[in-house]
Order: C-alpha cells, then sequence, then structure tokens
C-alpha cells in the first residue's frame, strides 16, 4: 500500500534504537578501531619482536611475516563465514563472541615467549577479528534508515582511516616506554570497555526468514579463501609467482571457489545471492574496493621502508607521516555523500580513484632528500581520494543487498577488500624485491657467497651487513639506498596502473547521478524489517 504523500514515513527501526543510534555507530567504530589499528601497529614492532630475548624473542625473519600472515590468512578465510553466521545467528552475539576472542588472542600474545606461540595467538586474533568487521557494518545497516546509511557509512569508513595511522604511532610510543608484547595487551582494557559498551547499547538483529543452513556451500567457501590467500601470501614471501608451492594452492583456491558459485547458483537456499554480481553497480563496486586496497596496501608496505630504511626516520616518526592520510579521511569521508548526492557515484569515485593514482605515482618522483611537506600533500591527496570511493563503493554494495542479508553483504565487501591488500602487498612485494635484488647484486661482489645472497634478500638485509662491515660498508649503504629508490619507483608506477585500472571500471560501471526521489517513494522500496530488537 503506498504511503500518502506528504504522511510522515513509517520507520523500519524500533524508536528505543533509532534515539541511541549514533552512540551505537561510536560503539561500533570502537570495535572496528582496534582490529584495524591492531594489524598495523605490528608493522612497527617486528625489528624489536626480532631482537634477542630480553627485548624480543628472536624471530626470524619467516616467522615475522608468518606472525603476521596467520592473522590475515584466518581474518580473510573466514570472513564470508562470519557474516552469514552473523544474520542466521543474531549480528550482536557474533560481534560480542568475536570481540572477547579477539581480547583473550591479544592477551595471549603480548605473553608469549617464542615465535611460535605468537603466530598461533595471532591466528587466534584473525579469528575473531573476522567476527567483528562484518558485524560491525551489518549493525549499521540495521539501526539507520536508508537515506542516513550514507552518512553513518562515511563515519565508518573514516574509522578505518584513523586505524591505519594511529596504529603506527600508538606502536612507537608504547614501544618507547614498554615492552614488545604491550602492542597486544593494550587491547585488552580497550576490549573490556567495547564489550560493556556494547551490551548495554548494541541491539541484536538477524535474517527473520534465513532458511535451511547452507553448510556445504560455508565449507567451500572457507577451503577456497583459505587456499587463495596462502597462494598469494606464499608468492609474495618467495617474490616468485610461478612456484609450484603458489600456483597449486592459488589455481586450487580458485577452482573451490568456482564450485562454491555454481553450487550457489543451484542450491534452494545459498549462502549468497550469486545474481547481485550480475548487477553492474554491485560488481563494480566489489571489484573497486579491491583493486584500491590492491594499490594502497602495496604502497603502504613500501613507505614503511622508505621512511626508515631511507630516511633514516624512528617508527613513531613513520607513524606521524601517515596523519595526514587519516585527517583526510576522516574530514571527507562522512561527508562523500554530499558530494554523492550532487554530482552521482560515478564522478565523485572517478575523481576519488584517480587522487590515488596520482598520490600513488608521486612516490616515483621521491629521493632520500624530498620534503617532508611535499609527502604530506601526497599522503593528503591520498586519504582524500579513498575519502570519496569508499564510503561510496560500500554503500553501493550494502544497499543492493535486503537489509536482513547485511552480514553477508558486509562479509563480501570485507572479503574483497582483505583480499585486494594481500595481493597487493604480495605482488608488489614482489615487484620491489625483484628490481632491488636485480639493481644490487652488483655491488655485491666483494662478499662471500652465502652472505652475498643473504644481503640481497632485502634493503634491511644489506644495510645489516654493511653494518657489520663498519667503515668498510658505507660504498653499499649508498648502492643499497639507490636500488631500494629504483624499485620503489617502479613498484609506484605499477600501483598507480592498478589504481588507473579501478578508475576506468567506475567510470564504466557505477551508477551515475539520480534523481532525488519523494520520501514516500524511497519507504516503499525498503525491504521489510529485519527484526531489530531493543
Amino acid at each position: 500500500m503506498s504511503t500518502p504523500s506528504g504522511a510522515p514515513a513509517v520507520s523500519q527501526i524500533p524508536e528505543a534504537v533509532h534515539r541511541r543510534r549514533w552512540a551505537i555507530l561510536v560503539v561500533l567504530m570502537f570495535s572496528l578501531l582496534i582490529v584495524v589499528l591492531d594489524n598495523s601497529i605490528l608493522n612497527v614492532a617486528v625489528k624489536t619482536i626480532a631482537s634477542p630475548s630480553p627485548t624480543g624473542i628472536g624471530a626470524t625473519q619467516s616467522e615475522l611475516e608468518w606472525a603476521i600472515n596467520s592473522y590475515t590468512l584466518v581474518f580473510a578465510g573466514l570472513l564470508f563465514t562470519a557474516g552469514l553466521l552473523g544474520d542466521r545467528l543474531g549480528r550482536k552475539k557474533v560481534l560480542l563472541f568475536g570481540i572477547t576472542l579477539f581480547g583473550i588472542g591479544s592477551a595471549l600474545a603480548a605473553m608469549s615467549d617464542s615465535p611460535g606461540q605468537l603466530i598461533t595467538w595471532r591466528a587466534l586474533m584473525g579469528f575473531g577479528a573476522a567476527f567483528v568487521m562484518p558485524a560491525t557494518l551489518a549493525v549499521l545497516m540495521n539501526v539507520f534508515e536508508r537515506d542516513e546509511q550514507p552518512k553513518a557509512i562515511g563515519i565508518w569508513a573514516g574509522s578505518v582511516g584513523l586505524g591505519i595511522a594511529i596504529g603506527p604511532i600508538t606502536g612507537g610510543l608504547l614501544l618507547e616506554h614498554f615492552w614488545w608484547g604491550s602492542i597486544f595487551l593494550v587491547n585488552v582494557p580497550v576490549v573490556i570497555i567495547a564489550l560493556v559498551a556494547m551490551v548495554l547499547l548494541v541491539p541484536d538483529s538477524k535474517d527473520p526468514k534465513p532458511g535451511r543452513l547452507d553448510p556445504l556451500g560455508v565449507v567451500l567457501s572457507i577451503i577456497g579463501l583459505v587456499l587463495l590467500v596462502y597462494g598469494i601470501i606464499r608468492g609474495g614471501e618467495l617474490a616468485d609467482f610461478t612456484d609450484v608451492s603458489v600456483l597449486l594452492p592459488v589455481i586450487g583456491g580458485l577452482a573451490v571457489l568456482a564450485v562454491f558459485v555454481l553450487h550457489e547458483k543451484r542450491s534452494a537456499s545459498p549462502a549468497i545471492d550469486v545474481s547481485y554480481f550480475k548487477k553492474p553497480a554491485f560488481s563494480a563496486a566489489v571489484a573497486a574496493i579491491a583493486l584500491v586496497f590492491f594499490a594502497l596496501m602495496g604502497v603502504t608496505f613500501f613507505s614503511a621502508f622508505y621512511m626508515q630504511s631511507v630516511r633514516g626516520w624512528s617508527a613513531l616518526q613513520s607513524g606521524l607521516l601517515i596523519l595526514p592520510l587519516a585527517v583526510a579521511q576522516m574530514l571527507f569521508a562522512p561527508r562523500a555523500r554530499i558530494v554523492v548526492a550532487r554530482f552521482g557515484a560515478r564522478a565523485v569515485c572517478t575523481a576519488g580513484m584517480l587522487a590515488v593514482a596520482l598520490g600513488l605515482a608521486a612516490f616515483a618522483l621521491f629521493d632520500a632528500d624530498t620534503p617532508v611537506w611535499i609527502m604530506c600533500v601526497v599522503f593528503f591527496v591520498q586519504g582524500t581520494g579513498m575519502a570519496h570511493v569508499m564510503p561510496p563503493v560500500t554503500v553501493a554494495v550494502m544497499q543492493a543487498l535486503p537489509r536482513e542479508k547485511a552480514g553477508s553483504g558486509s562479509a563480501v565487501n570485507n572479503t574483497f577488500r582483505q583480499v585486494g591488500g594481500a595481493l597487493g602487498i604480495a605482488v608488489l612485494g614482489s615487484v620491489l624485491s625483484t628490481v632491488y635484488r636485480g639493481d644490487i647484486e652488483g655491488h655485491l661482489g666483494a662478499l662471500p657467497a652465502g652472505a652475498r645472497d643473504a644481503a640481497g634478500e632485502s634493503i634491511e638485509a644489506t644495510l645489516a651487513i654493511a653494518e657489520k662491515l663498519g667503515p668498510k660498508g658505507t660504498p653499499l649503504v649508498t648502492a643499497a639506498h639507490d636500488a631500494f629508490m629504483s624499485a620503489m619507483h617502479v613498484t609506484a608506477l605499477g600501483s598507480a596502473a592498478v589504481a588507473l585500472v579501478g578508475t576506468l571500471v567506475v567510470a564504466l560501471w557505477l551508477p551515475g547521478r539520480e534523481p532525488a526521489a519523494p520520501r514516500a517513494a524511497r519507504d516503499e522500496e525498503r525491504p521489510a524489517p529485519a527484526g531489530a530488537e531493543r
């Protein structure tokens, strides 16, 4: 039945929930922040963790990589399943479970006395985080009316940028005053506060008609994603994507995911309705998410080495330089909806992707003496671009699905983000490593064969050998810096090219400006209430 023109719109949200929706958003941001922050905070602590006891735990380069990758592997593999369970069991329950598990894993990781323990507890943290991230966005979709969702999603996206930026700063401050485990232990009081706030403020919601469980689809999604992400990570470790240990899991993962899609198309009660991918706007949005994080995470990876190994800045100083990126996201992400309303998602996202590409390409012009203010401008441009890409494409993904399927939609959004980021680090990291090794090998002839191989692995390895040589190692330091700058320039251009592909995708397939519809008409299009409870 149509809502008479001029009549008040029928709210889809219980009044008690509607009144506290902004307080709920703060709690969701708080939960999301510690998950994102903890992933970026570890990057500044790897040198400390690699130090012998009592400073660190003597982790090798491979063990450090797996301390990061164990989290990524479990997190990416379970994202889709976690979102599905949230729709079925209740998003609040899943959120409480995930944040509790994340807190337990954080406490155990802080107390690790061996690399093996750290890797294990990081995997547990990834398990918990997989249930947190999709649930935050799914709850958001069920406490805000459709016309307020773009604003809320913009704020949610801004908190992701904040977490990426303040992670290195927080890590640097903690490492200056406490032991390495403090970067994990700091999560525990934050988790306790978040749990109390969730119990008091966050409503539960779930799909009122979830249908039969699709266990085969769930298993196929986990196996496929884990194999694919493992192969990507392995390729990055070896800097060789033609190795059998890389090709087998990647091909196997893609094959299993293909079977998953076929199964979902034929299932009477699918875990995800794959027909949504036939919508150009939906597919373009998830592709844009993957491509922008592919490009951005690769640059984030090598910029840390540029700032610390070439420029000689501390972890804290390097973290502070990322602040312009976070400030730009916090300023513009919540307001992106206003620009989209005026110019349309296609124009805004195209301009945003071009800004990201421009910021990435600027790294190809950096040298060892580039002024700090120029770097700050570049990071600000990147953040501004991200702020005008992530909220609109996230809105496109989430509003394409019915509200009762918000968990599945959030899981799709975050899965593409995570796989794109992992692929970016692996592929662009491999490019960086390959170009660096090719340039530095000509300067390692005077070293013994064993030391020569080790010194060519990375700029950190070369500088470590040069330090042992004393004054004789000075020319090697210069050569390492030059080789790294050359490799960084090539990698930056590769990142920019990927961002340009993303620009083309959104320019061709995202919808343009839509005429404003009357409020009553928009309400008629809304899906039925998803069972939000007080």
